[in-house]
């Protein structure tokens, strides 16, 4: 094989798929401190705040501990599928950001050229809807082999929920496709850009039957059933520790930045601004420029009314 060809199509997939995997555990670990940082807000409680500035090396100190907890195994469990179920769950979520495109420009390093995506299929929307899918045998799995009553019905619940919302998800889709003619990530994104619209405009209902099927396959509030810990404890995972759980976790979260990149690429035209064809709003290409006083205005605004809160009390 020739030099080029080989560090073109494996050893340039390799190191991207090998970034993805270092940086999706630290970003995650760090979304879900915003996570936290924000329900602390809304709910007027002090987030996590101990650990680093303003508990910015809380997530650090999250997997540290993780890593060093007691992995136990119930004794009557299944032990082959009780610690085959969290990987049966992540693996999936994880193989759908392959076909994810972070961005339209290749890029050249070192003289080779590097697509900001691992792979672009003519049918990478429909492997996204076949690949997440898989991740309910998983769960299916763990609530099964924990032999434990509050994990099984919590995995009932979830694969109920998950197979009974794929079907809207899927119907969802099917108007992008239909105006795109492709199931390919990039040619959505170029249609849209020949089309000079956000296909959110003229899919306004498919974006929103969208939206509420992907936080339920995600089980995400108000679609939180399945982990119900008043009744459940935890759900389907509520006998796994230390490093299983963290896979389980990695695998949400993961699922969650899928379909919110599924969304952005459908119906949001992926990187391209709003109106894309109109000459007049060529300043917006600078996602900065509107992005930057957003975020200075709702730090001013949180500012002052927490100094108006001091000064009231």
């Amino acid at each position: 094989m020739d030099q080029t060809v080989l560090i073109q199509s494996i050893l340039i997939p390799a190191a991207q798929i090998l970034l993805i995997l270092m940086v999706l555990p630290l970003l995650i670990a760090y979304l879900q401190l915003v996570e936290r940082k924000v329900l602390g807000f809304m709910q007027v409680r002090l987030a996590p705040r101990r650990v680093g500035w303003h508990g910015l090396l809380q997530p650090i100190a999250d997997a540290v501990k993780l890593l060093i907890k007691e992995d136990t195994i119930p004794e009557k469990s299944d032990r082959f599928l009780f610690t085959l179920a969290p990987i049966v769950t992540v693996i999936p979520a994880l193989t759908a950001l392959a076909v994810i495109p972070f961005a339209s420009e290749s890029f050249t390093l070192f003289g080779y050229t590097v697509r900001p995506f691992i792979t672009d299929i003519n049918i990478a929307l429909v492997f996204l809807l076949s690949i997440s899918s898989l991740g309910i045998y998983g769960i299916i799995l763990g609530g099964w082999a924990s032999n434990s009553k509050y994990s099984l019905l919590g995995a009932l619940r979830s694969s109920a929920q998950m197979i009974s919302y794929e079907v809207p998800l899927g119907f969802a889709v099917v108007g992008v496709m239909m105006l795109t003619g492709t199931a390919s990530m990039v040619g959505i994104v170029n249609a849209q850009k020949e089309a000079g619209v956000w296909y959110v405009l003229p899919q306004i209902l498919g974006f929103f039957c969208y939206f509420i099927a992907a936080v339920a396959e995600t089980n995400r509030v108000p679609f939180d059933l399945p982990e119900a810990e008043a009744e459940l404890v935890a759900g389907f995972h509520t006998e796994y520790s230390g490093m299983k759980f963290a896979l389980f976790f990695l695998a949400e979260y993961t699922n969650m930045i899928v379909v919110s990149s599924i969304a952005t690429i459908l119906f949001f035209g992926g990187w391209l601004r709003p109106f894309p064809n109109v000459s007049g709003l060529d300043f917006l290409e600078n996602g900065w420029l509107v992005l930057g006083p957003l975020v200075a205005g709702a730090f001013l605004g949180w500012l002052v009314d927490q100094r108006m809160g001091a000064a009231c009390g």
